[in-house]
């Protein structure tokens, strides 16, 4: 990889940002491993860098808040960080259809909710209609249930879901906490209780025991439970008593609490001071979030990228080495429109070259001449668009921004809150998106980018739609990856996805913390996890 001196200092990169390092494995020291015998007991602090409002898995969309209702819901099944495959959980067995649109789910006995009331195909029913009921609401559920028909229960253990057209990837979506099963009482509960958490009642080896906004969530253990997933490393209850999930906004305040002992664990560090907890007391692991990289949707129905050539002119201007080397040296840049960890993901590095000669031919040819301050006009009208954000990246986006400047374009940024920001998108009024989305599936693609879901980049309909429609009706798993390429490549070459940078999570935590693990979709596993006295 060649180096480059970099136009922001590393210091100044916030914590959420890490560059993803190739494929899904982990990395960093291992925490010390005492006797080796879990320890029940205890109360994990974690500190999380936002506070949604929401902790209902069912409609959340952010990692932190989807971390908290990991521990609350289980799924029917369970995704194998190791190699991707889709596992028992709730659902002992299953049989998919061949045309991909009925999946029948064969339920274990004798898991309930923590109200009591059984787990059994009632329960999924209740929870798969209730989630097309939630609507925008369930923000991620919602979009793997398009085309939904109905559950049947021809028995109390068993459940036949069906769609009106094929959707592959429904079973791996019947992994993830967005599908997560909470109790019937709950699926008819007013969205605000379930959010607060008075109304959340899950069959998962944690309770809410309270949620303060902007301040701290307290889960407590669940007695009883006894259904873990499959790759769990112990089966019965979980060992913690409590976890606390701590809202601490600031990065360094989230990195002296470590220090200071006042947190046990976080994924909330920044990269640079990642070295400090490598050893000395401390352990840090590292998997890359599959799913879309943190990207740039230029808004194709407005003027300005209706024109292709700008479009691709503003990917030409990115340098993504540059970002990745400052984010977290020595990992490579995003190659393709998914994140490099996500199954089928291709490789279209060769699409993501940074050119400003070609960027800046580009911008000539539409017409955009550079003006006396540098920056391009054409018809009297400056080079200039707004990015509205939420996340606390603003350093990673005015690096960009000076990237940008280099060819004569004008990134504005605007901070805003979580509801703000999510507003502007569902208003479509905007000139580009930034976000990422993570999913262990590359149907995410067709989440983000088709006509048939968000389409974020409002384009019209073309082939790439084909592309990604075939894919979610296909089971053979290299049709389906060819299908995923080809839709990668024509997004890259039309540059409706203008991705900028991967997303590792990184756990640091106090060598007495012990197995406190990734899932399928690098969130995180507190089932397992335990502190050493």
């Amino acid at each position: 990889m060649r180096t480059r001196t970099p136009l922001l200092a590393a210091p100044a990169l916030l914590a959420l940002f890490t560059a993803a390092a190739c494929g899904g494995g982990g990395g960093g020291s291992e925490p010390a491993a005492g006797d080796g015998t879990p320890v029940r007991g205890g109360n994990l602090r974690f500190a999380i860098s936002v506070d949604s409002g929401c902790i209902d898995p069912q409609q959340v969309g952010n990692n932190d808040a989807l971390n908290i209702g990991r521990q609350l819901v289980d799924s029917l099944t369970v995704q194998s960080p190791e190699d991707g495959s889709v596992q028992p959980w709730l659902a002992q067995s299953w049989e998919v259809s061949p045309d991909a649109t009925t999946f029948t789910f064969h339920l274990r006995t004798g898991a309930t909710f923590s109200d009591g009331t059984p787990v059994d195909a009632a329960a999924v029913k209740a929870n798969l209609d209730g989630i097309v009921a939630l609507g925008a609401k369930a923000s991620l559920g919602s979009t793997y249930l398009a085309g939904y028909t109905g559950t049947s229960t021809p028995d109390a253990q068993t459940a036949v879901v069906t769609f009106e057209r094929p959707s592959a990837q429904f079973l791996q979506a019947t992994s993830t906490m967005s599908l997560g099963l909470v109790s019937p009482a709950t699926t008819t509960a007013d969205p605000a209780a379930r959010c607060d958490g008075s109304a959340l009642v899950g069959s998962g080896p944690f309770t809410v025991g309270s949620y303060t906004k902007d301040s701290e969530v307290v889960l407590d253990k669940r007695t009883g439970y006894d259904w873990g997933p499959t790759g769990s490393r112990h089966t019965g209850e979980a060992y913690l008593d409590t976890i606390t999930y701590q809202v601490v906004p600031e990065s360094s305040v989230r990195t002296g609490s470590l220090l200071s002992r006042q947190i046990d664990a976080t994924a909330g560090i920044a990269a640079q001071d990642l070295p400090q907890f490598d050893g000395d007391g401390f352990w840090t692991q590292r998997r890359a979030n599959p799913g879309i990289p943190y990207n740039f949707f230029p808004n194709s129905s407005r003027p300005l990228f209706s024109d292709v050539r700008v479009r691709q002119a503003l990917s030409r201007a990115i340098d993504r080495e540059q970002l990745a080397a400052i984010l977290n040296p020595g990992d490579v840049a995003v190659t393709s429109a998914l994140s490099a960890s996500t199954p089928s993901a291709p490789d279209d590095a060769d699409l993501l070259v940074h050119d400003p000669e070609g960027a800046a031919a580009l911008l000539d040819e539409a017409g955009w001449s550079e003006g006396a301050d540098g920056i391009r006009t054409k018809d009297g009208q400056r080079l200039t668009f707004t990015v509205t954000f939420w996340q606390p990246v603003s350093a990673v986006l005015e690096l960009v921004q000076q990237q940008l400047r280099e060819v004569g374009v004008d990134l504005q940024l605007k901070q805003a809150t979580v509801a703000e920001t999510n507003a502007v998108q569902e208003s479509g009024d905007y000139d580009v998106l930034f976000y990422n989305l993570t999913r262990s599936d590359p149907d995410v693609l067709r989440t983000v980018f088709a006509q048939s879901a968000r389409n974020v980049a409002q384009r019209p309909r073309g082939a790439v739609d084909d592309a990604l429609d075939q894919q979610a009706a296909t089971l053979d798993a290299a049709q389906r990856s060819e299908l995923v390429a080809q839709a990668s490549r024509q997004l890259l070459t039309e540059a409706h996805s203008v991705p900028l940078v991967e997303l590792s999570t990184v756990i640091a935590a106090r060598e007495q913390v012990h197995d406190l693990q990734f899932e399928g979709s690098s969130r995180l596993w507190f089932y397992d996890a335990w502190i050493q006295a």
